[in-house]
């Protein structure tokens, strides 16, 4: 006798693909449900995955999760100034996104376990596996538990008559949503590889990008971009408008040796030309509109909310509280901010805030607003304590 139902988080590449088969023979299920999971990537590779999904399962879900992905995940990241390690975070917000609603199918088909592709030297496993044990479901994860290699997989794919996207040749593993495209494997393994053109998909070399820099205004209301060039998007359409616009000025790829959870050192390459430019000018906007102090109180809180964002920790509660801080000081994070675009950098060029803190009265050479003999105390009393420590340390010499 079987053991019932499964529910697979399924993208549609090597390693979901062949968890179907072998949940069946190497696992017992009787029945494998597959689950793909809508959060920006290209039609494409959507179609690809139900195609796939309803033919090697028995039943198939795909979930459209766009917009909750942008409202519930991204627009917090911006405010946050979400990065890991000098890069935007982009497949770490979304896993616990898919984890739910992988979740909710299993719910609403009365399965008892879930599964996932991942390895078991990524951070995705821990990723899912933390929304997944959360939710008291039995946890399987193939790829980890049998120890298998990319060549032992293409092999069995092909066995099974299972059509991947990728060769023992080309075997790149490419992870994409609306925010973040990834791109790791094979000779890309090799730190000193230099990654070739081809793996790139939504930016230009910055070698063939426009000769002539494009100017982008870029408007805030509370920390959430809202309008380009004066012209209003909603989030998602937004962020895909400006993926093409910086893309094509060959902005926001990182090829970088980055620390992953357990602690093992990877190399990983991404593209996300609209994260690059928005965290950028949100950032900058903070610098006009918050105090010196919420800058510095913030900048700690956005590295530990990044920390925890990048570990699938979203429902820790440290993470609950410093959303809610992040929340509260992005209430005057509104305005302006023009920046250039040009052969693969973005650069801030002047910004403007009804909010803002800057005071060119006060801070001009040339009026008399603050009189500057009052600085007179200040210097008299500025650093004392080092002074003193100073010149007592001259008079034991």
């Amino acid at each position: 006798m079987g053991k019932g139902t499964v529910v697979l988080a399924y993208s549609g590449g090597l390693d979901t693909s062949i968890c179907i088969p072998l949940l069946r023979e190497r696992y017992g299920y009787d029945r494998v449900v597959t689950v793909a999971v809508n959060v920006g990537q290209r039609d494409e590779e959507i179609r690809t995955a139900t195609e796939k999904g309803r033919k090697l399962a028995d039943t198939h879900y795909t979930i459209d999760a766009r917009e909750k992905f942008v409202t519930g995940y991204i627009l917090p990241a911006i405010r946050a100034n979400g990065s890991y390690e000098g890069y935007p975070m982009g497949t770490a917000l979304a896993r616990p996104l898919i984890a739910e609603e992988v979740v909710a199918v299993a719910a609403r088909e009365g399965a008892h376990a879930v599964a996932h592709g991942c390895t078991g030297k990524g951070n995705d496993q821990l990723r899912f596996d933390f929304i997944f044990r959360m939710a008291g479901l039995d946890v399987i994860a193939p790829i980890r538990e049998l120890n298998l290699t990319r060549d032992w997989e293409i092999d069995y794919a092909r066995e099974h008559d299972i059509p991947v996207p990728v060769g023992k040749g080309r075997p790149w593993s490419v992870d994409e949503n609306i925010w973040s495209r990834s791109i790791e494997g094979g000779m890309l393994e090799d730190p000193a590889y230099h990654p070739p053109e081809e793996i790139y998909a939504w930016t230009v070399s910055p070698h063939d990008a426009p000769d002539t820099p494009e100017i982008l205004a870029i408007d805030f209301i509370k920390g959430i971009p809202h309008r380009l060039n004066d012209v209003e998007y909603g989030p998602f359409d937004l962020i895909r408008e400006l993926n093409t616009r910086a893309g094509r000025h060959g902005i926001g790829r990182n090829n970088m040796i980055e620390d992953r959870i357990l602690g093992l050192k990877a190399r990983e390459i991404y593209e996300h030309p609209a994260a690059t430019v928005l965290l950028l000018a949100h950032h900058d906007l903070e610098h006009l509109t918050l105090t010196r102090q919420e800058l510095a109180f913030k900048h700690i809180v956005d590295e530990k909310w990044s920390e925890l964002a990048y570990m699938g920790l979203v429902h820790e509660p440290l993470f609950h509280d410093l959303s809610a801080f992040i929340a509260q000081s992005q209430e005057r994070v509104t305005g302006r901010v023009e920046v250039e675009m040009f052969k693969g950098c973005c650069r801030v060029l002047g910004r403007s805030s009804p909010e803002g803190l800057y005071s060119g009265d006060l801070v001009s050479f040339d009026t008399t607003s603050i009189d500057q003999c009052h600085a007179i105390g200040v210097s008299a009393y500025y650093g004392i304590q080092a002074r003193l420590a100073e010149q007592g340390k001259r008079g034991k010499e």
